[in-house]
Order: C-alpha cells, then structure tokens, then sequence
C-alpha cells in the first residue's frame, strides 16, 4: 500500500523524536520515500545527519534557505507528499496548527499543504488533559487532520498517563489507513467498547459480562474502510486493534467525558456495555465485615446517558448515531422503544442471555432497527457481524445506501 507513496515527516520537539529513526526505517521498509523536517527543537532529539542517512534524503529545518526558497521552496515539499504525517506534535505544534501560525519551516508547510495530515501527539499528561490542547486537539479534528495516540504509559518526565506517542509501528498502521482508498477514507468515526466498572470500593467494582470483541470488530472493520477511528473502551478482556485512537476509561462518567473529547466525528458507534447505575457512596478503603455480619448499604446514583446525549445534541451531532440494545426478553420491542426514547438512527439489538452466549462469545446473532423498520439477521461470527455493519455504515454516510 505505501510502495511508492511519498510521507513528509515532521518530527517536534519531543523527547518520543527517539522514535522518528525506527518510523522512517519502518516506512522505507514497506516502499515509502520519507522526506524528513525538523523543528528546531526536534534538531535537539534527532540530528539532521542521522535521519537524513536513514531516509535517503537531505533533512530539511530552515525555512530562508535562499537555494530552495528562490523556488518557493516550501511550497514544493508541502504539495509534493503524499502525507504529512507530524510526530511527535507536541502541545506547541498542535497549537500552531489550530491557529494557522507559520513562524517556521514546519508550521508553514502545514499551512501550505494541500494533503492529508496525521499527528502522532506525545506530551506530558497533563499538557495534554489542558482545555488549550482538548480546544486546539478538538479544532484540528474539525480540519480533517488525522491522529493516532497518544498512548497511555509512563513518561519521559517519571508521571503516568495519556501522553506517550504511539509506537512505530503504530503509526505505520495508521498511515496505510490514512493511504486507503476506501469509502469511509476522510471520515471520523467514534465507537464506544467494552464494560465499565462502577468503584464499590478501592478493590472491588460492579461491573458486566460484556468481552469488547463487538466493538472492537467494528472499529476494525470501519479502520479497513479507511475511516479515521477513535476507540473509546472500558476494561474490555480483548486488546484493542492496531491504527485506530484509542482512549482507556473505566467508568461510566470517565466514558462520557472521553466521548464528547472526541467529537466532532461522521458517525458515533455506542456499543460499549455501559453501567446504568453507579455507587454514589464508595468507600475511600476498603469495605470490612462488620463484627454483626450486617451486610453494607450500598447507594446508587445514575448514570449518564452516553447515546442519547450525543443523539439529542443541538450542534455538532454526527451524521450518523448508532447505539446498540443488550436484551434478554422481548428484544425488538425494547430495542425500538430504546431507539424511539433515546433519538439515536439506529439500534443494533441483540439477545444476550445466558444461553445466547453472545456475551463473551465467538457469534452474535442482531437486529437492525432504524426508520424503515426491523431488519434481522442470522447468527454469524462477530468479526462477519462487524464487516457487514461497517459496510451499511459506509453507506449511509457516502449517500449510497
């Protein structure tokens, strides 16, 4: 897929431009001609010399080279790409790209660009929890610009958290989505996965059988469409799948917070297994017996409604909403009350009953209700399941359904 593609890579400021060599030699590997570009501050991670022997080509880092600007030098590098592909994008870059600055070689090609632009973010946890970088993070999606990471880990710094960019070889994966031609290609899609734990106490939660295999056949399958995918998943016992954003949340609460973080998107896909209730009275240390033997009173506050906030949204709201309905008994009828209560397009209903084995199984066996009515489908492999939705979402959203 990359033989033959040209990727302009801009390599900032960070500590994880360690990891630029092993991208450019991972990059040349499948075919691809790496041009590099360097800020002025990435020259302080990686030298010119050496990612300049690794790609093949001269690395450039200074915008008034008389030679090349006599040709409008810039101009040239930016339209001659593929791709752009930024990594890392510091907090400082992705604020230069969210205001259109062009102080330097490298903002200024991201301003003369015409092509595609994925970053790799990587930054401290908290420089990137700011509201500046979720406002600038959340501006750049509205651009179109592509992400992938960052990643959740220790830092460079000793803190812990979302920060760390993504792994080589993540990013390559996310390159040949950002590379495919298929239909959903330009397209962000938003899909919500797995369980989510409800603290009781430091040690224990409530919690769901749900595996995540569903969701995360269906990010899968929209990242082989060539959408830009951001993955929001609870503690899910299926790792998640390769070139798509994902975001790690426990809860609830913590999962609405990452949805509306990743809005705007084409299309949002709940098929996460979210609590309805949560423990308003958790204990800080863990629970004891009571010499009695009295059980402890448990209290519990509700929720928040994921799917019907972001399908009842005034502004901003996707395309398309998707939510899905886990039920044991009566399924259409509740799955379309669901569908009616919350405002969603589409609800994918299924039976998860004990002896459906769908929760933490191979197969699923779903309903499709949307304006037309109930469209059901036979018990088929998850993976299968996801494919075909996938390709009903794909169409929709490219008016050919």
């Amino acid at each position: 897929m990359l033989h033959g593609k040209r990727i302009l890579l801009i390599i900032g400021g960070g500590i994880a431009a360690v990891k630029c060599p092993e991208l450019v030699r991972l990059l040349r590997a499948e075919g691809a001609a790496v041009t590099p570009v360097l800020t002025k501050a990435g020259t302080e991670f990686v030298t010119p010399i050496a990612i300049s022997a690794l790609a093949g080509e001269a690395a450039h880092s200074t915008l008034f080279d008389l030679t090349q600007e006599a040709e409008i030098g810039h101009i040239q590098l930016s339209r001659a790409a593929d791709l752009v592909v930024v990594a890392p994008a510091t907090a400082d870059l992705m604020a230069k790209m969210a205001q259109g600055l062009a102080g330097d070689l490298a903002s200024t090609l991201l301003l003369a660009t015409d092509k595609k632009v994925l970053i790799a973010p990587s930054m401290n946890v908290r420089m990137w929890h700011h509201p500046a970088t979720q406002r600038n993070l959340a501006q750049l999606r509205a651009d179109g610009v592509l992400t992938v990471g960052p990643n959740e880990g220790d830092m460079a710094c000793g803190e812990y958290g979302l920060g760390r960019m993504a792994e080589p070889a993540e990013i390559v994966t996310a390159i040949r989505a950002a590379m495919a031609r298929g239909p959903l290609a330009g397209k962000h899609v938003l899909v919500t996965s797995g369980p989510t734990h409800e603290p009781i106490d430091p040690v224990r939660y409530i919690a769901n059988r749900s595996s995540g295999a569903q969701g995360t056949a269906l990010a899968a399958a929209l990242r082989d469409l060539g959408a830009q995918v951001t993955f929001v998943t609870g503690p899910a016992s299926v790792p998640p799948p390769e070139g798509v954003t994902v975001v790690r949340v426990d809860t609830a609460r913590e999962m609405l917070g990452a949805v509306q973080t990743a809005l705007p998107a084409d299309a949002a896909v709940f098929a996460a297994a979210v609590a309805d209730w949560h423990v308003a009275n958790a204990a800080d240390q863990k629970m004891k017996k009571d010499a009695t033997g009295t059980a402890p009173r448990l209290d519990f506050a509700e929720n928040p409604d994921i799917l019907a906030t972001v399908a009842q949204m005034e502004a901003g709201r996707p395309q398309l909403v998707v939510g899905f309905a886990a039920e044991t008994e009566n399924v259409q009828a509740h799955a379309t009350a669901k569908r009616a209560r919350k405002g969603c397009d589409w609800i994918v209903a299924n039976d998860v009953s004990p002896e459906s084995g769908v929760m933490g199984g191979a197969d699923n066996t779903v309903t499709i209700i949307d304006d037309s009515g109930a469209e059901e489908w036979t018990q088929m492999p998850k993976p299968l399941v996801a494919a075909r939705l996938a390709a009903r979402i794909a169409a929709t959203l490219t008016g050919k359904a």
